[in-house]
């Protein structure tokens, strides 16, 4: 029984820590979609667009498609649309298979 306590303690803090850790991520991520959207109307040096969908594949999906609706920026570019779709079908084949192998 004391074992059973011990586990599900150690699992809570790590669930609360991921939480907390995607939270941040995909806050920064809409502040970078937002900052990018800032220099392209400024005509200042842009971020990388494998930048931007680097922010997004390690866990701010969320974020970048608030970004992308709220500031209007990168929704109309196709090829830029293709490949975020791209990095999230990669996002939910890994999830899918961490869930179906990785679970005991």
């Amino acid at each position: 029984m004391a074992e059973a306590l011990e586990a599900t303690s150690t699992k809570i803090p790590t669930f609360v820590s991921m939480i907390y850790l995607l939270l941040a991520i995909n806050f920064f991520s809409f502040v970078v979609f937002g900052l990018d959207k800032r220099k392209s109307m400024k005509h200042q040096k842009r971020i990388a667009e494998n930048t931007l969908l680097l922010i997004s594949f390690f866990g701010g999906t969320v974020g970048a498609v608030l970004g992308m609706l709220i500031f209007r920026h990168k929704v109309s570019k196709t090829s830029f649309l293709l490949k975020f779709g791209f990095v999230v079908l990669v996002q939910v084949i890994l999830i899918y298979f961490f869930e179906k192998y990785y679970q005991n």
